[in-house]
């Protein structure tokens, strides 16, 4: 992650760097299924082989699914007691899903530890009002919010105590659909360090303040004010965002958001939980509920295989053959095989950060090259042996188009070590047409277990072959070589956050030929039209700080192929960049972690 903010919107004192130095439905149905098996179904006494049952759909959410109404007495003590569980548990196993039935909450503090999920179930986010706060900060790591990852607000609209309410996180924790009759404080208690971070189809009456946040994009939302900015701030679609005005500050701010579709959702209508799925909007702008019901459609939760930990993939691809969505409740699968999603439309969402772990060697999830898949809210964590791939969206020679209906990847992270070691060549493949990533972080680990230049190898992190791929919050970190490389035409990217690996023990163990390093955005020379805004590589070779990067980004010199307010910076002089793009930009400096900027290129 980014570091040396600002320690406020007023100062410009350089801070110390780097993270990782510092410190209820009836289940009874669905019970054989939960465990990979299946049931023979009654047969007339001359079948000579009982057939097996179909798979159930629906059934209970699960023990790590805690569901909240108004009427519930000790809310406050359970949510504190999942947060002292949770608050430091980095690369623990625990995952939960806070769901609030709609309603108003009186006087709760909601903090948030790490796969942890809160969100309301009602249509709108103002169904399900909090009279308090959904709070994230960063006591457990003495004031510094770096390391927040992996958490998530969704679907609320909160009445802040103080008028202003703490999100202090840093990547992989979106903050989608929710309604702040207040302000937005972006930073930790004393504006310590912070590395974000998300926002999409939320409103926010008050001023957001991001403070010390390094970076931040937002999406298709509506904002009271924005305070500050220090590196790299992006927004698309957002009404009352601060004007364009990069690199001083470093605003990037487009009127309209091309193409988005928000989340699929869990909502209840009655006592009936359904999974909403809100329609595809061309330049979008503000929320998509701001004025009454969202547009979309929506299924029923016996639509939906609903996994629980102990699942087998074989099971889970059953009940994809047999027409079934998947819901994976919050826990741990590990996948001998892969997760091949090939119906049209097919839904697969994970509540609580469900994490997919591919134990021997197999890509975790695969899609065919089909419309208007939706594969949201879950975490991919790469095994021990070797992957090829973790997550492909659609096969090899993938063509057809998919304009009209797009497969969505959202909040789908993919981390390779950190939790124990993990190998994967390539984390996520896109071959299929018009899909868009909207807010992944692709993460090799810097710091935790199973962390060094060969024992979590990742040479890639994003391949996109597919055309007409957009990108909307892109943050790929810490690679071997590329962290993306774009091999499709007409891909576009709006906000990109990366770091190169820390840990490269060399110059030559980076070398690209005769390029010094592997640039952290790659398009390839074969790519005629490409465009990207608001782009940020930065750099922190602290086993050798004497490695020199020649570039932070790297593309064809043609006029398709454009760029808008890009940035690399040297984080305390720990290596250093010659050039931003290709050759144009003019080197970082020393230390003074300043950044080096180009406005438009070419």
């Amino acid at each position: 992650m980014p570091h040396l903010p600002t320690d406020s919107a007023d100062s410009a004192r350089p801070l110390p760097a780097r993270r990782s130095v510092l410190g209820a439905m009836a289940a009874s149905a669905a019970a054989p299924a939960l465990l990979g098996l299946s049931s023979p179904a009654s047969a007339a006494p001359a079948a000579p082989v009982a057939q097996p049952r179909a798979l159930p759909g629906g059934g209970d959410l699960g023990p790590n699914v805690i569901v909240f109404a108004p009427s519930t007495s000790g809310i406050q003590a359970k949510l504190d007691e999942v947060f002292r569980q949770q608050e430091s548990a980095q690369f623990g196993t625990g995952r939960y899903a806070l769901l609030f039935k709609p309603g108003t909450y009186n006087g709760l503090n909601a903090q948030l530890g790490f796969y942890t999920s809160i969100a309301g179930l009602g249509l709108s986010p103002d169904d399900t009002a909090i009279n308090g706060d959904v709070t994230v900060d960063a006591g457990w790591f003495n004031g510094n919010a770096t390391q927040n990852f992996w958490r998530s607000a969704e679907n609320l609209a909160l009445t802040p105590v103080s008028g202003t309410n703490r999100w202090a996180v840093a990547q992989a924790a979106p903050f989608r659909r929710m309604h702040v009759r207040g302000g937005l404080n972006l930073a930790p208690t004393g504006y310590g360090w912070a590395s974000g971070g998300y926002i999409a189809d939320s409103r926010i009456d008050g001023s957001v303040g991001p403070y010390s946040q390094q970076q931040w994009y937002t999406r298709d939302s509506s904002v009271g004010g924005w305070a500050n900015a220090v590196w790299n701030m992006v927004f698309s679609g957002v009404q009352g965002a601060p004007a364009q005005s990069f690199p001083n500050p470093p605003y990037t701010t487009l009127d309209t958001t091309p193409v988005s579709r928000e989340k699929p959702f869990l909502y209840l209508n009655g006592s009936e939980y359904r999974v909403f799925l809100p329609e595809r909007r061309t330049n979008a702008r503000g929320t998509t509920w701001g004025s009454g019901t969202p547009r979309g459609t929506s299924l029923p939760l016996t639509q939906f295989y609903v996994a629980k930990p102990g699942v087998t993939a074989a099971t889970l691809n059953a009940a994809l053959t047999q027409g079934l969505h998947l819901l994976l409740t919050p826990g741990i699968y590990h996948l001998d095989q892969p997760i091949q999603v090939n119906r049209a439309g097919t839904v697969v969402l994970g509540l609580g950060y469900a994490t997919l772990i591919p134990d021997n060697g197999v890509t975790a999830l695969r899609t065919a090259d089909v419309d208007g898949v939706r594969l949201a809210g879950f975490l991919i964590d790469a095994g021990p042996v070797n992957s090829s791939t973790l997550l492909e969206v659609g096969p090899t020679g993938a063509s057809a188009s998919h304009s009209a209906n797009p497969t969505t990847v959202q909040d789908v992270f993919i981390r390779i070590g950190g939790a124990g070691a993990g190998k994967a060549t390539t984390s996520m493949v896109i071959n299929s047409r018009d899909t868009i990533i909207d807010h992944t972080w692709v993460w090799r680990a810097d710091h935790g277990t199973g962390v060094g230049w060969e024992t979590n190898r990742a040479d890639y992190g994003i391949r996109v072959n597919g055309d007409d791929v957009l990108a909307t919050g892109l943050f790929v970190e810490h690679f071997n070589k590329y962290d993306v490389q774009w091999y499709g035409q007409r891909g576009r990217t709006i906000f990109f956050q990366n770091e190169k690996a820390y840990d490269a023990p060399n110059q030559a163990a980076i070398q690209n030929g005769n390029v010094k390093g592997y640039a952290a955005y790659k398009v390839a020379d074969s790519v005629t039209t490409h465009e990207g805004w608001g782009l940020g590589s930065y750099c922190y070779y602290n086993v050798d700080p004497t490695i020199v990067q020649h570039n932070g980004f790297a593309a064809p010199n043609t006029p398709g192929v454009k760029f808008h307010d890009l940035l690399v910076v040297s984080l305390g002089g720990q290596g250093q960049y010659e050039h931003v793009v290709n050759e144009t930009g003019a080197p970082t400096s020393g230390t003074s972690t300043v950044p080096s900027t180009v406005v438009s290129y070419p």
